[in-house]
């Protein structure tokens, strides 16, 4: 492999010698390494992924995303803070000017600039971290509010498309292949039961209500880089998910996976929960850099996108668990049908604390 990934460096305009690869175990869909280079007696460094081309299946498609994203915010960056402009990602062009290289496998790899002096946590550590980050998730959309020309590629499709989530499961539950439907009689009883929330966000998109925007997807804590002496956000990374959206899908992914101190796949229920600490940080962090384009409609349905993300991903892990585990890793018994439940409980939180939650919001909002 790594005379693979060395063959591969070649193909990119990495500037100085290449004299070591280091791999990244961080990461569970491409492969990741870092290639020191030394030039003029200083060590450049470099990221260099293979793209997992099973998940994304329009690798050209996906970099000419990130190109277009990339380029636009470090342009308008550069007239703001310079500084700050030469520490955002940065897709390094292949050999023959594009942003990928694709070998004789058929296998396609990118490579980025490497974000010196910047840090990442895979769990929230304080309020004062879950503000930062639900900052530069508002700041990163705030960026490409302007990015001119057509709209985006779509990376995965129906990626955040609730109403399809549901029709796959009652596919998966009629099927019932693996007879696991009498296990999970609770859940699935619950499914059903809110089956009717999945369709309202797509509705107030039909109706206009609710604009399409530039959306990460993907905003879980460790996407955002953080300076390692200040703690301010530097740049928002893992960009192969941005494509059209919702903006309040990416605060719903933030309350989802960052109110909630408990494993995604804690048995002890009486341990998830959605803190109200934890989310009033993420929304005077959000709100600090959308306040000013978010529509009233966006800002008064942030509380219900939590409950809606959360609950998509609990039809996620349960189709997953009466499928026979084919998408998402295990490590035991059960263990889809564990998370669905975590995520059934965050659900019953959010919901629970649906009122407190709202006026926070509006105080918040108003507040900026």
């Amino acid at each position: 492999m790594k005379d693979d990934v060395r063959s591969a460096s070649k193909h990119f305009r990495v500037s100085g010698e290449l004299v070591d690869i280091l791999p990244v175990a961080r990461g569970h869909i491409n492969d990741t390494y870092v290639l020191n280079c030394r030039k003029n007696g200083n060590v450049v460094r470099y990221v260099l992924q293979r793209i997992n081309h099973a998940v994304f299946k329009d690798p050209p498609s996906m970099m000419a995303n990130i190109i277009r994203v990339t380029e636009h915010i470090g342009g308008k960056m550069q007239g703001v803070d310079p500084e700050l402009a030469s520490r955002q990602l940065t897709v390094v062009n292949a050999g023959d000017g594009t942003g990928y290289y694709r070998d004789h496998e058929g296998n396609f790899w990118r490579a980025y600039n490497f974000i010196e002096n910047a840090v990442t946590y895979d769990t929230l550590e304080s309020t004062d971290l879950a503000y930062e980050a639900a900052r530069m998730f508002g700041w990163f959309q705030r960026m490409l509010i302007d990015l001119p020309g057509p709209a985006l590629n779509e990376t995965i499709p129906d990626f955040h498309n609730t109403p399809r989530r549901f029709e796959v499961f009652q596919e998966v539950l009629k099927a019932d292949t693996l007879n696991r439907a009498k296990n999970s009689k609770s859940e699935i009883d619950f499914l059903f039961e809110n089956a009717g929330m999945c369709d309202v966000l797509l509705d107030l998109v039909e109706r206009g209500d609710i604009p399409q925007r530039i959306a990460h997807n993907d905003t879980k804590i460790n996407n955002v880089m953080l300076d390692e002496t200040t703690s301010k956000g530097v740049c928002v990374v893992d960009l192969d998910t941005v494509m059209p959206g919702l903006s309040v899908y990416d605060f719903g992914d933030m309350m989802r996976t960052a109110t909630c101190l408990a494993r995604e796949d804690e048995r002890d229920l009486s341990k998830v929960t959605a803190d109200i600490n934890m989310f009033e940080a993420l929304v005077r962090g959000f709100a600090k850099e959308t306040s000013q384009f978010l529509r009233r409609t966006e800002k008064e349905s942030l509380v219900f996108a939590g409950e809606l993300i959360t609950f998509e991903q609990f039809i996620r892990f349960l189709t997953d668990y009466l499928a026979g585990d084919v998408y998402y890793k295990t490590s035991r018994e059960g263990h889809n049908l564990d998370r669905s439940r975590t995520q059934m409980k965050l659900v019953e939180s959010i919901v629970e604390q649906q009122e407190i939650m709202s006026k926070l919001v509006e105080k918040v909002f108003l507040e900026n």
